[in-house]
């Protein structure tokens, strides 16, 4: 009687063979959605690995993933030789780029300055300006020193008659394309004022730089935008005080031309 029913039982079992190629089903649909992933980044060498790897697990026949590169093969070795190259932060190259773009326009910037101060320089020795006008160029911008006496009587802020020529003539030199910031300042010496018109140096030098500027601007190829003016009064010396030659050279009027880069009105 036992005989009869582990026969039996042993009759119902189910043939289990169909798992294997089951099995074998699931994992080349998994590596086939693997390999659609794969090939949406469209990154060939990583494709090209991708590929090798499970063609190597599944032997016998034709590889599954056995597809043509999905780039051209110019460019996927192209792109083997990029990656070769040590990765570097895409911030790193665009500061890298920006510093050399500035550091051009400086440059440029420089060499218009130098022939702008040829061409004052001229200016100055076609009118026997030399020991009334200088000039200077620094990393500031280009500098033009006036002496007072050049537009001014002593203890006045009023350009004088016949010092509006050279104003005028001056201002001419100031016309550029594009325009340029330009700030004009005044300057004195430590001798104190003793007149009715300004109660201290500080005074006389900013009225100096203001009606110099007004001169300046009837050019009407001057936009005033760009320009400001500024008073510094005894403040700021270039010579010495104490001697007579040196406070003839503090009295002045100055003009300072402005590099382009980062100067907008």
């Amino acid at each position: 009687m036992s005989r009869r029913k582990k026969k039996q039982h042993h009759e119902e079992h189910m043939d289990e063979s169909w798992l294997l190629p089951y099995a074998d089903l699931l994992t080349l649909l998994l590596a086939l959605f693997i390999v659609l992933f794969a090939m949406s980044s469209v990154d060939a060498q990583k494709f090209q690995k991708l590929s090798k790897a499970f063609n190597d697990v599944f032997t016998g026949g034709t590889g599954v993933l056995e597809f043509p590169s999905p780039m051209p093969e110019g460019q996927m070795q192209s792109t083997d030789a990029v990656s070769d190259k040590p990765s570097e932060e895409p911030e790193e190259y665009a500061a890298l780029d920006k510093l050399e773009k500035e550091q051009l326009k400086q440059a440029a910037d420089q060499e218009e300055l130098a022939a702008l101060q040829e061409k004052v320089d001229a200016f100055i020795e076609n009118k026997n300006l030399a020991e009334k006008l200088e000039t200077s160029l620094t990393t500031e911008g280009l500098l033009v020193s006036i002496r007072d006496n050049v537009l001014f009587s002593s203890g006045s802020a009023d350009v004088r008659t016949e010092d509006l020529k050279i104003a005028t003539e001056i201002a001419e030199l100031l016309v550029m394309d594009p325009p340029r910031n330009i700030i004009i300042s005044g300057h004195t010496d430590n001798v104190p004022i003793r007149n009715s018109s300004f109660e201290s140096n500080w005074e006389l030098s900013v009225m100096r730089a203001v009606n110099f500027m007004k001169i300046i601007l009837h050019n009407e190829k001057l936009d005033p935008r760009w320009f400001s003016a500024k008073g510094f009064g005894e403040f700021q010396p270039v010579s010495d005080n104490k001697i007579k030659e040196g406070r003839a050279k503090n009295r002045r009027v100055e003009i300072l031309i402005l590099p382009r880069a980062g100067n907008q009105p």
